[in-house]
């Protein structure tokens, strides 16, 4: 039996209420996986051997998700789904090895819980039904936690650490982002720092053609999240700041 690892850190806040369709699709898709990796020690094994790996090398990943990819994607899609399929998979831990608690057990998991269908095909707008565009937890917002509010003091990722790895994979193509994305995934888990899988999976679906347009809003959350950090630390400095003994 299988569980996944449960983050414990506080969701950064969503920039709309709403979620788009494109994200819905998404969001089934990985809580097909996560209830997999759950229920099935040999799919979880057989999804996590696909981390970092193209589409031609992952033989043993076709069985367990090919039927939850949407049948017309193409190759940069189908990637991006494989390869959120593979870090779930590896995120994946045995029930006992840690302290979580049976109600956390699929805490991470997004809400759909129904038939495990494939995915539409995801739309380009990335817009509501009202027209709004949605966004949700970004992966530069995850960086931003880990920063500020890893639920593990003692092993909180430095600031230059976190701009450093967001920075790297800012700056990578298609194939460089696949190679990259896995290690900073595995490192911001390590610090049970919430990653968004639904979320992620659309960014990686949207960036071999719009790659700014993603790591505008990554770069964009992780430093308003800090920011707003030091904000707060400031404030409460000037609320603690001893009285001067002259002013008596």
């Amino acid at each position: 039996m299988t569980t996944v690892s449960h983050p414990t850190a506080t969701v950064p806040a969503q920039r709309s209420a709403g979620t788009t369709a494109r994200l819905a699709d998404y969001q089934k898709f990985t809580a097909a996986v996560l209830r997999t990796c759950e229920s099935d020690p040999g799919a979880r094994a057989a999804l996590r051997s696909g981390v970092g790996k193209n589409l031609d090398a992952v033989p043993r990943m076709h069985r367990i998700i090919a039927h939850l990819v949407p049948a017309n994607a193409g190759a940069a899609t189908e990637r991006a789904y494989y390869a959120v399929a593979a870090m779930i998979a590896e995120q994946a831990r045995r029930r006992g090895t840690t302290n979580e608690t049976a109600d956390d057990t699929c805490s991470e998991a997004v809400e759909p819980s129904g038939e495990e269908t494939p995915a539409k095909a995801p739309t380009p707008t990335g817009k509501n039904d009202d027209g709004v565009r949605e966004y949700g937890t970004s992966l530069g917002a995850s960086f931003a936690l880990a920063v500020v509010d890893s639920p593990g003091r003692e092993r909180q990722m430095r600031r230059g650490t976190a701009e450093s790895r967001l920075n790297i994979l800012c700056k990578q193509g298609t194939t460089g982002l696949h190679r990259h994305l896995p290690a900073s995934v595995r490192y911001l888990r390590s610090l049970d720092v919430l990653v968004d899988w639904a979320r992620l999976l659309q960014d990686l679906d949207d960036w071999h053609r719009r790659s700014g347009h993603v790591t505008r809003r990554w770069l964009q959350d992780f430093y308003r999240r800090c920011q707003e950090d030091a904000r707060r630390e400031a404030n409460r400095n000037d609320t603690h700041k001893p009285t001067d003994a002259t002013d008596a």
